[in-house]
């Protein structure tokens, strides 16, 4: 999971300090997810997620499909 957060913000030409920015951390604390010597909190998964378009199970390694899953019935019936 760590390496692919890293490899999602690589990939998008951004620094930690980009992430930490969105995320109201500090650079250190999103240094410490990058490099798996910090949990990551659900919320902070959440929001890595959202901003990168994807599923957290595809940040947490579970699947290769970056593509986020489609939105539930309730959900599209809504908007």
């Amino acid at each position: 999971m760590y390496r692919r957060i890293r490899d999602l913000r690589e990939d998008s030409d951004l620094y930690q300090k980009d992430l930490a920015e969105y995320l109201k951390c500090s650079q250190v604390c999103y240094s410490h997810y990058e490099m798996g010597k910090r949990d990551i909190p659900t919320d902070v998964l959440v929001k890595l997620a959202d901003f990168y378009h994807t599923s957290i199970d595809y940040i947490l390694e579970r699947t290769n499909e970056k593509n986020p899953y489609p939105p539930k019935k309730q959900e599209r019936d809504t908007e």
